[in-house]
């Protein structure tokens, strides 16, 4: 055979690693639930910024491997003019270069928030993707911790708003000088120790996971993992591992403040460190938000290495299953603290920031468990149908149509092969459409249209079996005026909408969802 007769190869349809389609359902959840985040940033004085996916990389504050694609956890590519550019790994950093481009514009405090997508250039996983959306606030030129303690009641705020209980979650708050001055209490201070120091943060953030005795090891000579990967430890010895381990096992601030005093005593980070955790609670407590909303507890560590101060987490405290079949806590649905070298080095002055982000996935994950979203009626479209192709017929279907739309009703035109009738009505019946518009050659005579009502055609067909029944249900299929075409439709929406009502309070709907065919969830 030779090359001119060989098929072609047909393109193989392949979603790249660790990305995701979003179904419309998945996209109505995160609007419905982004909306309500923003009223509440908003109602604190929020104001709205976006800035690009792309970033200069050196400005994602990246440390560059040593090869001539700097690719280190950020997806980069090369300019025309031969700068290094990566999507951006944050909605943080970007903040940081937008601000200090336009410093002298920007009024300070500046207080702004910002939803988008970023990117990881990591090895997938089960529920790692490389591309999610966070949503971030942040205040940039306010000094004081009462920024932080705002940013933890707003985080509060947002969570209750979300239709998440009191009990159900818990805004943890600590602070990284305190872990500072507990570093340079066991000889850790010092920019000769800070490979060995980063290496420390990151075995805290690993308490949840893997509890004392595996962060331990991690804070020692290091640990094997199920699959006998072996990660190398920060070397600490065992006395040293003990006030670490104390540090973060605190559960009641109150009543280890005074041990927690004495092993920073000495250090001026520590003893600051413990002072702004304190200004915080009191300033929490004072505007009503007690310990069962926002808590100071030491374990809270947060991965990056540019938080300069307090750092807060929220947790959701509800049971889940894992993939396991394990009941475990939800955990962490987002976090943040102060940041305040991140601006500075654009600047070459001293710009104090706090912030905090909250992972949308995740979050929306958590909120569908508590079945607080996708509860919104979701009504599909009138389906104006087709029964004539010329133009004249055509102009009248599209008239209908946009007559619906004008009136703030679902409206479609069937675009597919109008030849078929039955194939119209099959679509309308897949699509979940509530109502059919049609119109043949001896309606447009007399200037009417048939309205049919899909939802109760369908309870009629499974529920009726004499005349006498039938007179009495409501009707499935009306005629009526061109004129009186928006009203009707109207009228017919009400009363499948009603009928929602009644099931969802608990009223029996005669109606069998196991018709041939019924694909509608929204019924």
């Amino acid at each position: 055979m030779n090359d001119k007769q060989k098929k072609p190869q047909k393109l193989k349809a392949r979603l790249p690693r660790g990305f995701v389609d979003r179904s419309a359902a998945d996209l109505r959840a995160v609007n419905e639930m982004t909306a309500k985040i923003r009223e509440v940033y908003e109602h604190y004085g929020f104001d709205p910024v976006e800035t690009p996916l792309l970033e200069y990389t050196d400005a994602l504050g990246k440390f560059l491997p040593d090869s001539d694609r700097p690719n280190e956890g950020v997806f980069s590519l090369q300019d025309d003019d031969e700068q290094w550019m990566s999507l951006r790994y944050d909605l943080t950093a970007p903040l940081a270069r937008h601000v200090a481009e336009n410093f002298n514009e920007i009024q300070l405090p500046y207080r702004t928030y910002r939803a988008g997508y970023v990117f990881r250039n990591e090895k997938p996983g089960p529920g790692r993707f490389r591309q999610f959306m966070q949503f971030d606030a942040d205040t940039v030129g306010a000094p004081g911790v009462q920024a932080d303690a705002e940013m933890c009641m707003m985080m509060s705020d947002t969570l209750e708003a979300l239709g998440i209980k009191r009990g159900d979650y818990v805004i943890r708050v600590n602070n990284r000088k305190v872990l500072d001055g507990v570093l340079e209490a066991i000889g850790l201070g010092g920019d000769d120790k800070a490979g060995q120091r980063l290496n420390v943060l990151r075995a805290i953030d690993k308490l949840d996971k893997f509890g004392p005795e595996g962060v331990a090891l991690l804070l020692g000579p290091g640990r094997k993992d199920e699959s006998g990967d072996f990660t190398k430890g920060a070397g600490l010895d065992q006395s040293q591992i003990e006030k670490v381990l104390f540090f973060v096992g605190i559960k009641d601030y109150a009543e280890s403040a005074v041990q927690l005093a004495e092993l920073v005593a000495g250090t001026e980070k520590g003893v600051e460190g413990v002072e702004e955790l304190n200004f915080i609670g009191a300033l929490v407590t004072s505007a009503g938000y007690r310990s069962d909303r926002i808590k100071i507890d030491p374990s809270v560590v947060r991965g990056l290495e540019y938080y300069t101060g307090p750092v807060y987490e929220a947790e959701l405290l509800f049971d889940v299953t894992n993939e396991k079949g394990e009941k475990v806590v939800f955990g962490s649905v987002g976090g943040g603290g102060r940041y305040d070298g991140l601006v500075s080095r654009f600047m070459g002055q001293p710009v104090p920031a706090t912030g905090f982000s909250i992972g949308v996935s995740r979050l929306m994950t958590a909120l569908k468990n508590l079945g607080k979203l996708g509860q919104q009626d979701i009504i599909e479209p009138v389906l104006v149908t087709v029964m004539d192709g010329d133009v004249g017929a055509m102009g009248r279907y599209q008239r209908f149509t946009q007559e619906l739309r004008s009136a703030g009703i679902r409206a479609e035109m069937f675009q597919g092969n109008w030849k078929k009738f039955g194939n119209q009505l099959k679509y309308a019946d897949r699509r979940g459409c509530p109502i059919a518009i049609i119109q043949g050659g001896d309606e447009r005579a007399q200037g009417v249209v048939q309205i049919k009502d899909l939802i109760e055609g369908k309870r009629l067909s499974g529920e009726i079996e004499d005349n006498t029944t039938w007179r009495e249900a409501r009707v499935a299929q009306e005629t009526v005026a061109e004129t009186g075409l928006v009203a009707k439709v109207k009228e017919i929406l009400a009363a499948q909408a009603e009928d929602r009502k009644r099931a969802a309070d608990g009223f029996e709907i005669p109606y069998d969802p196991a018709q041939p065919g019924d694909d509608d969830d929204d019924v």
